[in-house]
């Protein structure tokens, strides 16, 4: 559906040691480094992409590490929970991977009628594997540990903790086309049916929380998939039509985007499907290269020899 909000895009949290965050989400989580590039306003930090073998839209975490980075706090205005989809026999698979390699972990919980198992990252950022009801039909990633029958699939919610749940809902159903799908408590869980995969957002209510504190183990922003530049504008147009404060259109190499901050505080982002993770490296050699925006690619030297190594 082209004039659409096609859920998810990507999520970008911030880390702290660069090397950890990268063994953490490659090797025990088993997702691939799709691109290995610099955060645009700090080129001596890396920017992190993992997800599928292509970066599809709907599977890609990305990741500022700051080594010195202070822990942030989960709290309302936030996005406080990420989940990915996983098949449904997949948990005992995980609690062993995750017993084996010193996770924090909390037993296997259900909402919504599916199951959940909530761990934590090496930062402390909240994750969830969650088992939906209708089978992913996504390719996963594999890697020789973390095989295709339990792999993830890419996202399957975003969790936003806030103090009121309206003016959120209503930029989710008015403007980006969400519907709401079903309410448990204080937890309402929002839908797109324009694509299947990464299309959930749940809103907790929480009126007393205390907002949280966006720093290390936190997510920075969401991002929404877009199909193209036009449509991206036209929801630049809608958007500053209600008075919020939204950017101009920014090139990020690999899709273009837009920021605006949505009234429960949380910062949201739109992102283009185009022109994708191959723009500068094949497919075969996604994150294999430190790929540098043009501005920084006289600085190679000495970005080479600062950044920490990975591997």
């Amino acid at each position: 559906m082209e004039n659409t909000v096609n859920g998810i895009h990507h999520i970008t949290a911030i880390a702290g040691n660069a090397k950890r965050n990268y063994d953490f989400y490659t090797n025990v989580l088993g997702l691939r480094l799709v691109k290995k590039t610099v955060n645009f306003d700090d080129p001596e930090t890396y920017h992190l992409y993992y997800g599928d073998k292509q970066g599809t839209p709907g599977t890609i975490l990305t990741f500022f590490p700051w080594q010195n980075i202070t822990a942030g706090r989960r709290g309302a205005r936030q996005a406080t929970e990420i989940g990915y989809s996983v098949p449904e026999n997949s948990f005992d698979f995980w609690i062993n991977r995750f017993e084996k390699h010193n996770v924090t972990y909390n037993k296997v919980a259900e909402k919504f009628g599916e199951k959940y198992l909530t761990f934590l990252d090496p930062d402390g950022l909240k994750l969830e594997l969650i088992a939906g009801k209708t089978i992913d039909t996504r390719l996963p990633w594999e890697t020789d540990e973390v095989k295709a029958e339990n792999a993830t699939k890419g996202f399957y919610n975003v969790t936003i903790t806030t103090n009121k749940m309206q003016p959120t809902a209503d930029i989710l159903t008015n403007v980006f086309g969400y519907r709401l799908l079903e309410q448990h408590v204080n937890r309402f869980r929002f839908i797109t049916d324009a694509v299947e995969g990464a299309n959930i957002i749940d809103l907790v209510e929480v009126a007393g929380e205390v907002a949280g504190h966006v720093a290390g183990g936190s997510v920075h922003h969401v991002a929404f998939r877009v199909k193209n530049e036009e449509v991206l504008m036209q929801y630049h147009d809608k958007i500053a039509a209600l008075g919020l404060n939204i950017t101009g259109k920014i090139d990020r190499n690999y899709f273009f985007s837009l920021y605006f901050r949505e009234p429960g505080g949380v910062l949201f982002e739109l992102a283009t499907d185009n022109p994708g993770f191959s723009v500068d490296e094949p497919v075969e050699e996604l994150g294999t290269h430190l790929k540098l925006p043009a501005q920084y690619e006289q600085h190679r030297s000495s970005l080479e020899a600062t950044l920490p190594k990975l591997s």
